[in-house]
């Protein structure tokens, strides 16, 4: 038995659904598509149920592809299934016309009359009781955020029944919509909280956009110092007490030499191993993702849930609305932007947000030129942290034009249409502390599982490559452009190689030629940007692959590699 969790979209139904939902819990894209929906399970009395959390949908008519996948899902459920109606109980009269239409389908029904934790600070009163009547189904408020409601919700997911079939045209709904609001709701007059000013100062540009440089400034700042701490005093004290001596036992055992030893354990630096050069595949390929990577991600995870689930996201979304529509894009495009800061595969997902074939090949695109990950960022930042810290600011604020100048290239260049859509701003709630663990594990799982493998495969091939004199030749190939036109010493040659691969990973290639001092800062700030430009990884090549088909991908590529080109070249006559 299924149960189905459906609603507009922004009305705590991820919430309820982490309230409700077991351990294990999926992410699943809808057969044929690439719109994707959350998979958990509910124990009740014994009795296992799938529970699902349909993409949000204002009706059953659909206007975009989310909105067909949910539309799709309720027409597939078998009779014995069940759905949740997950309303916001602040905004009655935009809820009720999608409840009023699941009514309509006679599927047995409960509807969750949530946040109603913030229906008396917005001085509204609703007669549940009478709700319940004109609807002819159980209505329960519910708090996602406190976890009210949710007992009493579960005790009627057993004894739900079907709803007498009425059937009525679009006009009659919302007729019938007006006639339920002014009959169970009042509202008193009362004057603006100071959690509503702020919301309305977060929105109006004036003084919305300093306020997200503020925020977004804080946000990664936060995720640095976090990231610092949990290596200081976490992974790089039991990579160095407890892991190094093993590593170095089985060097010995190795010989200290030969192609199993540099496979495995990589070159020795004055026969010592050193996790950042050495590049091993069980000292590298380790200590990169998990001592120096990894808590980066947590942290950078961690900040995101807490921008998501409070509600400033979609707010961030309408304060550069029309920045992105200049770029052919609209405000949803910072989504892709936010989560390719983690990690650039999430962010290739992303892209969903857009709704036609333009937005997302910009979206695509410039995510893959201009948007380094956190594992990158991570690199970048003791890269320069070696050197001189002030310069990572200059490959950020070089980025960032890279950017803008190139998505406002490609909205004039790229065929297809960008149509403006309503931006949608849910109220700021206080975050789920269990809600927000539970994403953070879920994003971390994924990284482990799905990003890590990339990077063992690379150190590997690397290494392969290495010792068959392939990268060599490549580099020979290849040293006309980086050395002539960009300006960088033959020893880059190698690093900017392996970003084809992983770009963390050549980041980490450059650090002892900063240390050493073959190359210098403005050097550093050269490749570190063509490092981000020229290539995505093979994780994010082979996602964006399946998102803009064969044809926009190699369009996407051709832009990359000129990109890369003309920028690399101008970099070096400004800094050299």
């Amino acid at each position: 038995m299924k149960v189905l969790l459906v609603g507009n979209p922004n009305v705590g139904k991820s919430v309820i659904f982490n309230r409700l939902s077991g351990i294990d819990v999926i992410i699943s894209n809808y057969a044929g598509t690439t719109v994707d929906f959350t998979r958990g399970s509910i124990k009740i009395e014994e009795k296992t149920y799938e529970l699902i959390d349909v993409p949000g949908t204002y009706s059953l008519e659909p206007t975009c592809k989310a909105e067909e996948v949910a539309v799709n899902m309720i027409s597939e459920m078998d009779d014995d299934d069940l759905i949740i109606n997950v309303v916001d109980s602040t905004n009655l009269e935009r809820n009720l016309y999608l409840t009023l239409e699941l009514l309509e389908t006679g599927k047995p029904m409960v509807v969750a009359l949530n946040v109603w934790d913030d229906v008396k600070h917005k001085g509204i009163s609703i007669d549940v009781k009478k709700l319940q009547e004109f609807l002819g189904v159980p209505v329960m408020p519910t708090s996602g955020l406190s976890g009210e409601g949710i007992k009493n919700l579960i005790e009627h997911i057993k004894g739900a029944s079907n709803p007498e079939i009425h059937r009525h045209t679009k006009k009659e709904r919302w007729e019938d919509v007006g006639t339920i609001v002014q009959k169970v709701q009042k509202i008193k007059h009362r004057h603006h909280t100071i959690s509503e000013k702020i919301q309305d100062l977060t929105i109006k540009p004036l003084t919305g956009i300093p306020i997200a440089i503020a925020i977004l400034f804080l946000t990664f700042t936060i995720v640095r110092h976090i990231g610092e701490s949990l290596i200081s005093y976490i992974t790089e004290p039991f990579f160095e007490t407890f892991y190094l001596p093993l590593m170095e036992t089985l060097s010995s055992l190795l010989g200290g030499q030969g192609f199993v030893h540099d496979i495995l354990i990589g070159q020795l630096a004055d026969g010592k191993i050193e996790f950042m050069e050495s590049m091993g595949v069980l000292t590298t390929g380790v200590f990169v993702p998990f001592g120096a990577v990894l808590p980066y991600i947590i942290a950078f995870y961690f900040a995101l849930s807490i921008l998501e689930d409070s509600g400033y996201l979609p707010r961030l979304g309408v304060i550069v609305d029309s920045i992105f529509h200049r770029l052919g894009m609209h405000g949803y495009g910072i989504v892709p932007v936010i989560l390719g800061l983690g990690c650039n595969v999430p962010g290739a997902l992303g892209i969903r947000v857009m709704e036609t074939r333009k937005q997302k090949f910009i979206a695509a695109t410039l995510l893959a030129i201009a948007v380094p990950c956190m594992a990158q960022t991570a690199m970048l930042i003791g890269l320069f942290g070696a050197i001189n810290f002030s310069y990572i600011y200059l490959v950020f604020i070089i980025l960032f034009i890279i950017y803008i100048l190139a998505g406002f290239i490609m909205n004039l260049l790229v065929k297809g249409e960008s149509p403006e859509i309503l931006l949608e701003i849910p109220p700021y709630r206080r975050p789920s502390l269990n809600a927000l663990f539970k994403k953070l594990w879920m994003r971390v799982r994924w990284f482990i599982t799905e990003a890590i493998p990339w990077l063992f495969f690379g150190i590997v091939l690397v290494n392969i490559l290495d010792a068959l004199g392939i990268l060599e030749f490549v580099g020979n190939l290849a040293s006309p452009v980086i050395v002539g036109l960009f300006g960088l010493p033959a020893a880059a040659i190698g690093a900017l190689i392996v970003g084809f691969l992983r770009k963390d990973l050549a980041v980490g290639m450059l650090v002892p030629l900063a240390v050493s001092g073959e190359m210098n800062i403005m050097q550093l700030v050269i490749a570190s940007v063509i490092l981000v430009i020229y290539f995505p990884c093979a994780a994010t090549f082979a996602t964006l692959f399946k998102e803009l088909g064969i044809k926009d991908m190699f369009l996407a590529v051709g832009i990359m590699l000129t990109t890369v080109l003309i920028v690399g070249t101008i970099l070096r006559i400004i800094l050299i």
